[in-house]
């Protein structure tokens, strides 16, 4: 299997993650325009990765850039970052990136515009390198939370498809496969875009991790059952007090997962903490087109002129959460001190 994204001859590759299972199309972003328009139409998805792309964007549109001075060169990438910035509201990472791929920007701001161009290219690159590095360090923690034999349910898609990676909730999955050969695992099939029954079972399908695929609405009853051992999801962003914003329905498993007092973790790089936002209730959470809801891979399936609520996103609050999977270790509560501990780092 391809990376989801690579840097080819100046050019962006990424998979069209919308086709997937049925299709593996490729998609060539020569400018940020088209990077950020991939992002913002769902062939590029998932927070590390989206994180990654608008780097490789900002990076792009650098190259492209006919600016001969520093001052013209920033006024080009200052447009492309707010492009790219407005391309989807909630994943934090894709913040992160930028504001990083600025910095280098400024800090190399006295050197010819070739070689900032030069220095953008290596940055984006290398943060696609560092995510590699964490998703296997998010694995090494996360596996010691559990034991052979467990089944693991988790939600949407955090595998090879949401990163530069294996993974954060995935990789943690197929580190345990790995380790044990005797882990299962239940996909919540994930409405509306289904992410968990196109992606993540393809995922699985190529890791040969043994799974079983349900509806959002059979979760319960799974649990109610003790057949599900623990709970893993990713994060779009995580607030300074623990709050997590991630895939529609993951508020409703950690819910569940609380009342059949089950364990519900959280796996994802420190890149998805924001500090600047104390609660989840500060986290802007998109609202997408009503089609997602009325139509499955493009068949309607609710009469014309139905009116839908098509957030794709919920929040999380802290007290759901067992703990948070990260690089630099498990973090449990108080989520407020010991996040902060770990910026501090």
């Amino acid at each position: 299997m391809l990376p989801s994204i690579q840097w080819k001859n100046n050019s962006i590759i990424v998979i069209d993650q919308r086709k997937l299972p049925h299709e593996e199309v490729y998609i060539k972003c020569n400018n940020f325009k088209e990077v950020a328009e991939c992002i913002k139409k769902l062939v590029i998805r998932g927070a590390p990765l989206i994180g990654i792309a608008s780097a490789m964007g900002f990076a792009l549109a650098a190259l492209k850039s006919k600016a001969k001075s520093f001052g013209l060169l920033y006024k080009d990438l200052k447009i492309a970052s707010e492009v790219l910035r407005k391309s989807r509201p909630t994943a934090v990472n894709l913040f992160w990136a930028l504001d990083r791929m600025e910095k280098i920007l400024l800090f190399h701001k006295d050197k010819p515009v070739s070689e900032i161009k030069t220095i953008l290219v290596k940055s984006a690159l290398a943060i696609e390198k560092e995510d590699i590095k964490i998703n296997r360090k998010i694995a090494i923690n996360g596996i010691k939370l559990f034991q052979n034999g467990d089944t693991i349910l988790t939600i949407c898609n955090t595998g090879y498809l949401a990163t530069g990676g294996v993974g954060t909730a995935f990789g943690i999955i197929n580190a345990l496969h790995k380790k044990h050969k005797n882990i299962k695992v239940i996909v919540c099939e994930t409405r509306p875009i289904l992410q968990g029954a196109r992606l993540t079972t393809w995922e699985l399908i190529r890791a040969k991790i043994p799974f079983k695929l349900i509806t959002d609405n059979m979760a319960g009853y799974l649990m109610s059952k003790g057949i599900i051992s623990g709970v893993i999801v990713g994060a779009d962003r995580i607030t300074a007090n623990g709050d997590v914003a991630n895939k529609i329905g993951t508020y409703t498993l950690a819910v569940l997962a609380n009342f059949h007092k089950i364990p519900f973790y959280v796996a994802a790089p420190t890149s998805s903490i924001d500090i600047s936002l104390k609660t989840g209730r500060k986290i802007p959470i998109e609202e997408r087109d009503s089609k997602e809801v009325t139509y499955i891979l493009g068949k309607r399936i609710a009469p014309e002129g139905t009116k839908v609520y098509n957030p794709a996103f919920d929040i999380t609050p802290n007290f759901l959460v067992t703990a948070i999977i990260t690089e630099n270790g498990v973090i449990y509560p108080p989520y407020i001190k010991n996040l902060k501990k770990l910026q501090e780092k």
